[in-house]
């Protein structure tokens, strides 16, 4: 991490809020194709597929209960016992999320009710590739249980061996999904968007992904699919000052810059010495990481900024909008109730992004790019629809009568008018 700032101008701040660029026509382009084959062909294409992008035959698509039993036995005790008690604490933070039906006479007569409607049919996806997001199975599919979504389906791909990850196979069983698909990519999101003779269709599309999954779900929430929210590649931003561990902060920077060579990691510093420091334990830290050529790649993309005046500080971290922003200062709560835009804050030294990430309760299917000054996280909501209803007793719309004509002949629709004084008439 080699560029840093010294009190960029605010003139400066929306380049500086830049992240790397994600656009790819050639990638839009491959994934499009993808989508209009798995459209038209369906089990056929995703079996094409296969044997194109991962050279090796599908086989049969679904999990079977006795891969789901021989998974259990291969995840070890302790992984079990981790993944039991991060259940625990998702499932509490995300049953006090309940919505509530809310019931209300607006005027006499005229009762409204807004009542909140599980999605009938949720479609998971969990990435694969070099690091199987066994805990993503945990963020989604709780809460879509909570909620009493019918029918909960997950997609995530399989290993050159065929198989998916036990892991990610304990915890879909722990979590009572209903079905599990061996597959990957863009083709996993386009048979949950248009369904399949195998997969079935789903109403909203959940999780995260490389760019051919990003791009997917993308392009089919234009006009096929719901999906939970924008996503691109992962971020932090760490605030620090002269009360800051260096090797707390490096740490927690390397936790996000290891995800992939497209992920950004921001550091705000209060003064050069305490950024000097914090970077210097950087290279310390990478350099014992498995993963550091992913990490350092990641780095090269990321940003110090140092920061004088700590109000400009905190209007940077709003206007960037992370989506992990973790404050590591003196009186760190004096900052958290400043910031109105990030996915998700950590308060504090001992409040690590990585406890997000898997056990604290709160979920890690987050805002990126910026959208988390208009997107909330993945929540309970996330699984519901808010459907309103309304009854009206001939009295109440009497008393509604010459606001709905008025307002109705105004806009010219006269029978919009007509509908109201068709009933009141005498």
């Amino acid at each position: 991490m080699t560029n840093i700032y010294i009190n960029p101008s605010r003139d400066a701040w929306e380049a500086l809020c830049m992240r790397p660029s994600a656009r790819n026509e050639a990638v839009r382009e491959l994934v499009e194709a993808i989508l209009e084959r798995v459209r038209t062909r369906g089990d056929e294409a995703l079996q094409e597929l296969s044997l194109e992008i991962e050279g090796r035959p599908l086989g049969s698509l679904e999990v079977t209960q006795a891969e789901l039993e021989e998974a259990g036995k291969k995840v070890s005790a302790r992984v079990k016992e981790a993944i039991g008690q991060a259940f625990e604490n998702i499932r509490a933070f995300h049953e006090a999320q309940r919505p509530r039906e809310i019931c209300l006479e607006t005027a006499p007569g005229v009762k409204c009710i807004q009542r909140p409607v599980p999605i009938e049919k949720v479609g998971l996806y969990i990435p694969g590739g070099s690091a199987p997001l066994f805990s993503t199975v945990l963020m989604l599919a709780v809460p879509a249980r909570i909620a009493g979504c019918p029918h909960v389906i997950l997609c995530t791909p399989a290993g050159k061996d065929g198989k998916v990850s036990p892991e990610v196979l304990f915890a879909a069983s722990l979590c009572r999904v209903d079905r599990i698909f061996k597959l990957g990519g863009a083709q996993a999101v386009a048979a949950m968007a248009y369904g399949t003779r195998t997969v079935p269709r789903v109403d909203k599309v959940f999780g995260p992904g490389n760019q051919y999954v990003t791009t997917a779900k993308q392009l089919l929430s234009a006009g096929t699919v719901a999906i939970d929210l924008p996503a691109g590649p992962s971020e932090v931003m760490v605030l620090s000052d002269e009360s800051t561990s260096p090797a707390f902060a490096a740490a927690d920077l390397l936790s996000q810059a290891e995800h992939g060579p497209d992920s950004q990691v921001m550091l705000l510093c209060k003064s050069l010495p305490v950024c000097e420091a914090i970077l210097k334990e950087v290279d310390r830290q990478a350099a014992l990481l498995p993963r550091s050529a992913v990490a350092l790649q990641a780095l090269d993309k990321s940003r110090a900024i140092i920061f004088s005046r700590r109000q400009d500080c905190i209007d940077f971290a709003n206007q960037y909008a992370p989506e992990h922003l973790i404050i590591a200062t003196l009186d760190p709560w004096s900052i958290a109730d400043q910031i109105t835009a990030a996915g998700s804050i950590f308060v504090g030294p001992y409040t690590p992004e990585s406890a997000g990430d898997y056990a604290s309760g709160t979920n890690h299917t987050l805002p990126t790019s910026g959208w988390a000054r208009s997107f909330s996280g993945v929540n309970l909501d996330s699984f519901y629809r808010k459907m309103t209803l309304q009854e009206i007793s001939r009295e109440g719309l009497e008393g509604l009568r010459d606001t709905i004509v008025h307002m109705a002949l105004a806009e010219g629709l006269q029978a919009h008018a007509g509908a109201v004084t068709i009933r009141t008439h005498e």
